[in-house]
């Protein structure tokens, strides 16, 4: 009997980025890495075969390493890990591994024993780093005692080539939406020459040392390299190539050092070097575990305090003008040799983008560590005057909550960085309803209510500033007990073994609830009344005079009447809460404002749209002037494959933009939603279209201007039967004040009309339930302010649905059509909404029902109160 021959490829299925995630490990090795590993861990994407590995001293060190990795992946990329497929092997099946899967719920496949073809993607993966690997050793003339950084360098190099099983496309373009830069890549092993900063030589030592090169130093953008007259290894930026020359013996003279030092500029102030110890073995460096092995935070002695960072060199990017000028010399001089003015110069490009950190490890010990240590100390002392923690001993049968560490750089409104922010979070997804939280819902502005209050200021010509609540989460106090693991940065004495959690702290479930009602009964405690139409903003009216808080989270929003209550207000806020105040609104969740020379205000997104295109790596595509084809049908599809493309993505991405500042895009839109379960290749064309749009419309603005009156009216439309896979029907509405719009909406009825004036009565009914709201919460904010409301007037285009609303008949025509719809009758009878008919020409609410032409789009997108703008 033999065994039974295996097919080519069982599972016919078409896995999402980071769906399917493969495990194995090689080893123990034949010799100790540097650092003291014996084993590699390799995890491979299915999709993208996309890689990653840790070099490991025993094996029971994977299963952090798995989990850790898991949820790196589902955090930074919003990819839900559903599926892991590894051996069976005791360190991928221990109880907490079990757990973490059944928390997360992934799914676990083992294969069959003596069957390694079952686990072929993980085997083969192992294979081909090993292949790679051995080839680079053997090339750079190494020891064996270097396979470890061989191997990370294999998997580094891996990822950027191309691979026919996905498209030609590098697993680096399929995860990241980009094609990955190789300027900056050499020859492994090669020998180097290291420039020594001015801070660590005399006047007389050499400029650089010899080195090798041993691979990619991916936190810093920098080069991993071994030092070998220290004996250390070194992560620098500043380093020539010699890439004709490798292995330790055969290396040049001291002279020949200095020589080659010579064009390693330093004269522009000093740079980042970081310097690791060397592990047991013979001085050698700490190469793949020296992530784990770098300095321990300082122990406190009174509970939690904020982390002392050590000493490290101050650190200054080059100026762009400065390397171009530098690189020029290089170019010019006969006696260096090309290879090494190439090498340096591209070392400085690679770590020329500002990155943010994805650990503490990273954070502390990467390039901007100055930056990011002052930050996470800003952090913790913020926690420490508030009372956030207090030291605990974890209860039996208690469980803790972990923590992370989540590192931002804020940016102005024109991209200069404002501030780096260090945020310690829980890892709320482990809590347990019931047990460490109840109820969870808080209140969010919406996108109505911010323009609103933006036409309104300008209206008024109130000003409209901004602030900021410093650690707003930190302010809530905790109602359930909630024990949390100690976080990086921090230590504990006493026998202490854990925190617990007196105030909330971000990640946590109720954080944002706990929050909300502290900040709630503050406001209402000074004076501010609750908006009945929007929880999110508070009215406060004293002796004539009004005041508008907007809050989304910890940010706020304040407008008013008098200048004089306002900075009462801001008072009040400083006196209660440690605020930042901004001044005049210029940003606001992502939207930039701007003012007009004409007294105009108008909300931006340029900064946004520029980013989802080269996302989606469709910067370069040409622009064109309507977001869907007019002759293009799309149907939905029973095809057993999806197309390979990031579709999902980009449709969530351009929802976004639509809903906060561009409703020319409503339409296009939410027709290629339709098609989300089971995109195909002429979706995805679709959604590329709106893209190209979008390129030769990214100045598009909302503009408010400035009038004599407030100017509220609404549209509402529909087409008839456009869908043509199930023939029902798309509506469409906008409502605009001050000649710009503040809400809109496109969908799909939810029922077949047979006629178009059903269809339109059907929209006319959504439209009505969108305009009262809108209308009250206009008439409330306007009451404030000693202004009478505007009637509610909504314009309509078919005169058959307007005298359906005034028939309370129900002939043949619209006997049919369900109850709840005929509520447009009681609002016409009771005078509550006014219906106008306009003619199609001037239909507003046209562009959200249908595809249209691109003049026709052009024309509706400007009556909008769309405009480009120079800014």
């Amino acid at each position: 009997m033999v065994q039974k021959p295996f097919p080519s490829n069982r599972d016919k299925r078409r896995y999402d980025t980071f769906e399917l995630l493969h495990f194995d490990i090689c080893g123990p090795m034949e010799e100790e890495s540097l650092g003291g590993s014996k084993y590699l861990l390799l995890i491979v994407d299915e999709a993208s075969g996309c890689m990653k590995g840790f070099c490991l001293r025993a094996k029971s060190e994977s299963e952090d390493c798995i989990k850790t990795y898991i949820t790196k992946v589902q955090t930074q990329f919003g990819k839900k890990v559903k599926f892991v497929r590894h051996d069976g092997a005791r360190e991928f099946a221990t109880n907490s591994l079990k757990a973490f899967y059944e928390d997360e719920g992934i799914e676990q496949q083992t294969t069959v024993p003596y069957a390694h073809q079952t686990n072929g993607t993980a085997e083969r993966a192992i294979r081909t780093i090993v292949t790679i690997g051995r080839s680079m050793l053997h090339h750079a003339k190494l020891d064996k005692c270097f396979w470890a950084e061989a191997a990370m360098t294999a998997i580094y190099v891996k990822n950027r080539l191309p691979s026919p099983k996905v498209e030609h496309k590098t697993p680096f373009e399929i995860v990241y939406k980009s094609k990955p830069s190789v300027k900056h890549m050499c020859v492994f092993g090669c020998q180097t020459y290291i420039l020594t900063p001015k801070e660590k030589r005399r006047k007389w030592d050499p400029k650089a040392r010899a080195g090798l090169f041993l691979g990619y130093e991916q936190v810093s953008k920098a080069y991993r390299l071994y030092d070998i007259e220290a004996g250390q290894e070194v992560v620098s930026r500043d380093v020539n190539f010699d890439e004709a020359a490798f292995g330790l013996s055969a290396h040049t003279s001291d002279e020949d050092v200095d020589d080659a030092a010579l064009d390693l500029d330093d004269n522009d102030g000093p740079r980042q070097t970081s310097f690791k110890q060397a592990g047991k073995r013979k001085s050698r460096p700490s190469g793949d575990d020296a992530t784990a092995r770098r300095s321990r935070p300082v122990r406190h002695r009174a509970g939690l305090e904020e982390a002392s960072a050590p000493d490290v060199s101050s650190s200054r990017r080059a100026e762009p003008d400065e390397e171009e000028k530098s690189g020029d010399q290089d170019e010019d001089d006969d006696s260096t040799p090309p290879v090494f003015w190439r090498a340096s110069a591209n070392a400085v490009e690679a770590a020329a983008d500002l990155s943010e950190p994805t650990t503490f490890q990273e954070a502390v010990n990467g390039p901007d560590q100055v930056h990011w240590r002052k930050a996470i100390r800003a952090e913790l002392k913020s926690m420490r005057l508030r009372g956030v923690f207090q030291a605990a001993k974890l209860p039996s049968g208690q469980r803790a909550i972990g923590t992370k560490w989540v590192f931002k750089i804020k940016r102005k409104a024109d991209g200069s960085i404002e501030k780096y922010k260090a945020r310690l979070v829980a890892k709320g997804f482990k809590q347990k309803y019931g047990i460490d939280y109840t109820e969870t819902f808080w209140p969010v502005v919406k996108y109505v209510t911010l323009r609103m209050i933006i036409a309104i200021a300008k209206y008024f010509d109130w000003p409209l500033d901004q602030l900021d609540v410093v650690t707003a989460f930190l302010y809530g106090v905790m109602k359930e007990v909630v024990f949390c693991v100690v976080p990086e940065g921090v230590e504990l004495d006493g026998g202490f073994d854990c925190l617990e959690l007196v105030k909330a702290i971000y990640g946590l479930k109720q954080a944002s609830r706990v929050w909300n009602e502290t900040f709630d009964k503050f406001m209402c405690s000074i004076g501010f009344q609750v908006s009945a139409f929007d929880p999110c903003l508070y009215i406060k009216v004293v002796d004539g005079q009004c005041v508008l808080v907007l809050v989304y989270v910890d940010d706020v929003r304040i407008t008013g009447s008098s200048p004089e209550l306002i900075s009462r207000t801001k008072t009040d806020f400083k006196t209660r809460f440690e605020m930042t105040d901004s001044g005049k609104c210029a940003f606001v969740l992502g939207i930039e404002l701007l003012d007009g020379p004409d007294g105009s205000v108008t909300m931006c997104q340029r900064r946004y749209v520029d980013d989802i295109l080269k996302r989606f790596a469709i910067d370069e595509c040409k622009a064109v002037v309507s977001p869907v084809d007019m002759s293009t049908r799309l149907v939905p599809s029973d095809a057993a494959t999806k197309v390979n493309a990031p579709f999902r993505e980009a449709v969530g991405a351009l929802m976004h933009l639509m809903t906060a500042t561009r409703p020319d895009i409503a339409y296009a839109v939410g027709y290629v939603s339709r098609f989300m379960e089971n995109p195909q290749e002429e979706h995805w064309v679709a959604v590329k279209r709106i893209f190209r749009y979008l390129q030769g419309t990214k100045t598009h603005v909302i503009c408010f201007k400035p009038g004599d009156k407030i100017d509220f009216r609404g549209y509402s439309d529909a087409d008839w039967a456009g869908d043509l896979a199930d023939r029902k029907s798309t509506l469409g509405y906008t409502f605009m004040l001050m000649s710009a719009p503040v809400s809109w909406g496109s969908k799909k009825q939810s029922s077949v009309s047979l006629s178009t004036s059903e269809a339109e009565y059907i929209a006319l009914s959504l439209a009505i339930q969108e305009g009262k709201w809108i209308h009250r919460l206009l008439c409330e904010i306007l009451a404030a302010a000693n202004e009478t409301g505007p009637e509610l007037m909504i314009r309509e285009d078919n005169q058959s649905c307007i005298k359906m609303t005034k028939n309370p008949v129900n002939h043949g025509r619209a006997k049919h059509i369900d109850i709840k719809y005929h509520h447009i009758r009681d609002e016409v009878k009771r005078g509550e909404v006014k219906l106008e008919y306009c003619e199609t020409s001037v239909m507003l609410a046209d562009i959200m029902t249908k595809a249209l032409a691109g003049p026709r789009h052009t024309e509706l997108t400007a009556a909008l109160g769309i405009h480009g703008t120079s800014h």
